[in-house]
């Protein structure tokens, strides 16, 4: 197999993993898997609102999780870890499915999405945006856009830095699609200057010892000897 081919190939996998860990864990609040071939196995993090939930009782699920991912998947001893997702409005996307789930319940597409625009903003984003596509008014397919804040789309920054999602979800009209990018707020870019104040030293005072002090009062001595 060719280098491209197996770059391919890999990619696919992730994203069928990624969809079936979407479907799986849906009730603990996922938010995405990082997968890392290692000497002994395959190292998986499933990042998740409610990690218990993934784990089970007594490890039970994540087993049985484990065994799927090896027999379905082909992945090599997979060893998975659970790590929490301390601010799930960063999550580009656990906010996606907030969007698709207020949609599924009815609630329109704008209120839908100026809300969770302002829950990313208000948890420190530098910047996000929320597409809703869909048939959202009339029998025609369009998309609605909400966009704040500082949000690169090319460069170095959007590359190493943009979190992405994108949920589809089945609504009577048809299927409507939600895709979320976000900016962290520990995104550095390379146009961000920073400006050192300069810090004034105090002047030096003079600190009288022992000594000092001993020499002064042998001259007053002195002075009042003289005079004398």
């Amino acid at each position: 197999m060719s280098t491209i081919k197996h770059f391919i190939s890999e990619s696919v996998k992730k994203a069928q993993i990624d969809e079936f860990l979407q479907k799986e864990l849906e009730n603990a609040g996922y938010g995405g898997v990082e997968i890392t071939r290692t000497p002994l196995g395959t190292h998986v993090v499933i990042y998740a609102m409610r990690p218990g939930v993934v784990i089970g009782r007594g490890g039970e699920s994540i087993r049985q999780l484990a065994k799927t991912l090896e027999e379905k998947f082909g992945l090599p001893n997979p060893q998975i870890s659970v790590a929490e997702i301390e601010v799930p409005e960063l999550n580009a996307y656990i906010v996606a499915s907030r969007i698709a789930a207020a949609l599924r319940r009815g609630v329109h597409f704008r209120r839908a999405g100026f809300w969770a625009l302002n829950r990313i903003m208000e948890a420190g984003a530098l910047g996000a945006e929320i597409i809703i596509s869909g048939k959202l008014r009339t029998e025609r397919a369009r998309y609605e856009k909400f966009r704040a804040g500082y949000l690169p789309k090319s460069g170095e920054p959007a590359m190493k830095y943009m979190r992405k999602a994108e949920v589809h979800v089945q609504l009577k009209p048809g299927i409507f699609g939600v895709k979320v990018r976000i900016m962290p707020p520990d995104a550095e870019f390379p146009d961000k200057i920073k400006i050192l104040e300069t810090i004034k030293k105090a002047p030096s005072e003079t600190v009288e010892t022992a000594e000092t002090v001993e020499a002064k009062a042998e001259e007053t001595e002195e002075k009042r000897e003289a005079e004398g």
